[in-house]
């Protein structure tokens, strides 16, 4: 008899949804309840890990990014995700827009501006608003948006993508644990998995959507004189719940695909306005330099704790941070990539899954970022106030600088809303995926039942209209499934070893002795 049953309502119910969903239920009444304890206890647990055990976080994700160019230049770059012949299922711009949108999109534009001059007036272990920090504000910057954020989706989404697609195997968290684990130690282990990636993407997704949410209603005061309240907030949640649920209901191949197009070409569409309103000659420069900067100063970085400086905190609060938020979006990006990455070789998807997103992410940064400079050193100034006051109110700020301000500020507006819709659209369809065993057109009903929850959870986190306590809300989650993924790899370099088939011995290849160049040339 399977594990799996369906109610009356057709959602599936399994060990998987039943567990992750009553741990997410019990969480959300508390934070109901007494919120004050909900938010002290996550940010006790976050500080006590990211200080205390900081030097693990940075070698495993600096681990990840080595592994990503093995991956990509090594013996297993030829390796297609799926059968041989098979071709890619998206067209490359919509698989980028897609990855784009799903990655991190509402998130270059709420810190577009704003991340680039908090470490410009305050740059960790140096002076601040000179020429030298603005430099190596934006190779910080990179270093939290580059390479090792795509390398952690890339390494999570591959090896979904290969048990998927090369091995026909569920796509599910567990499915690799279960290659290394047999039996039933391996069942047990592999539903642990599945539930902890579950929780990491509800808590992720419910962080995100909540410093979203509260961008967009600033957003909206600026370009609609619209009251900054707990109300706001909560209407625009309900509009945006019935948006990505409507999404969501269509499948990949229509609304995310849709929403991810528009997505880029609004996107790019406000920053060539930056870009050319703005001082160009300079802002071309910057990201020139900026590439320099960054690749010199990469791999220093990379491994960089501050310990002789005292400035542990720094690192905990901004550089691990951030490396442990995208490996709380992992299941969910892991998952979601690997469902549009069908057809792709090793070599291709870690091209387009690491190298694309981050250089459009360097410039976006440049653009921006050096912008919000030029403003600070040769403008009128007035930005960095701003900032370091509410970081979600800094794009739209940052915008009034440039012509045709608020139509600039209403496009921002929308196009941060969509992309809103896009990754909460992305996020129920996975979760519906891990709840049915791996079915890539999970049904309507999980999917409403997810987008509810979603919904619901991010609502709690707005009361406290905190972007630090939506910052622990996402990592949490993704602390415990760190784990996770290592076990993922050996699971999956055990299985890809196979796939690279010994030279055959020189008898075999007919190169015996007296049939080797050497005896054709004594005849």
């Amino acid at each position: 008899m399977s594990s799996e049953q369906r109610d009356s309502n057709g959602v599936n119910i399994n060990l998987v949804f039943s567990v992750s969903m009553a741990i997410c239920a019990g969480i959300g009444i508390w934070g109901l309840v007494d919120p004050d304890s909900m938010t002290g206890t996550m940010l006790g647990f976050v500080n006590y890990m990211l200080t205390g055990v900081s030097w693990a976080w940075l070698a495993i994700c600096s681990m990840f990014l080595f592994l990503s160019v093995f991956l990509a230049f090594g013996p297993y770059g030829h390796i297609r995700l799926g059968a041989d012949d098979e071709g890619p299922e998206f067209s490359t711009p919509s698989w980028i827009a897609m990855l784009f949108a799903g990655g991190m999109g509402s998130g270059l534009l709420l810190w577009g501006p704003a991340e680039p001059m908090y470490h410009y007036v305050s740059p960790p272990g140096m002076e601040g608003e000179t020429m030298a920090a603005a430099r190596q504000a934006l190779v910080i910057t990179n270093l939290h948006w580059g390479f090792h954020a795509w390398s952690i989706y890339a390494v999570c989404a591959l090896v979904i993508a290969y048990f998927t697609f090369r091995r026909n195997k569920p796509s599910m968290i567990s499915t690799p644990i279960k290659a290394v684990f047999g039996g039933g130690t391996g069942e047990a282990m592999g539903k642990t998995a599945d539930i902890l990636a579950v929780l990491s993407v509800v808590f992720g997704l419910a962080g995100s959507l909540s410093m979203g949410t509260l961008a967009v209603r600033s957003g909206s005061f600026y370009a609609f004189g619209v009251d900054e309240t707990v109300t706001t907030s909560m209407i625009i949640l309900a509009i945006l719940f019935v948006c990505y649920m409507l999404s969501a209901t269509t499948g990949v191949d229509k609304g995310i695909k849709i929403l991810s197009n528009i997505n880029m070409v609004l996107a790019i569409g406000i920053m060539l306005m930056v870009l050319f309103t703005g001082p160009t000659r300079f802002l071309f420069e910057v990201f020139i330099d900026s590439i320099g900067t960054y690749f010199a100063g990469l791999f220093t970085m990379s491994f960089r704790l501050f310990p002789f400086e005292d400035l542990g905190s720094w690192s905990a609060g901004w550089t691990l941070t951030y490396l442990i938020w995208w490996i709380a979006w992992g299941p969910f990006i892991g998952i979601f990539v690997a469902r549009i990455s069908r057809g792709r070789t090793i070599r291709e998807f870690c091209m387009g899954v690491i190298f694309v997103p981050t250089v459009f992410s360097m410039l976006w940064f440049a653009v921006f970022g050096g912008a919000g400079f030029y403003i600070e050193m040769f403008g009128g100034g007035g930005l960095k106030e701003i900032v370091f006051e509410d970081a979600t109110k800094a794009l739209f700020a940052f915008l009034e600088f440039f012509p045709a301000a608020q139509t600039l500020q209403a496009t921002a507006v929308a196009l941060m809303f969509i992309f809103l819709v896009t990754s909460a659209d992305s996020g129920t369809f996975v979760l519906s995926m891990m709840t049915t065993d791996g079915n890539l057109n999970p049904p309507v009903m999980q999917k409403m039942v997810w987008g509810t929850l979603i919904a619901a959870l991010t609502a709690g986190t707005l009361f406290s209209e905190s972007v630090t306590v939506a910052k622990a809300m996402a990592v949490t989650g993704a602390i415990p499934f760190t784990a996770i993924v290592l076990i993922q790899l050996v699971g999956f370099f055990r299985e890809i070893r196979h796939e690279i088939k010994p030279p055959k011995p020189i008898e075999a290849r007919g190169e015996g002795v007296g049939r080797g160049p050497s005896a054709t040339a004594a005849k």
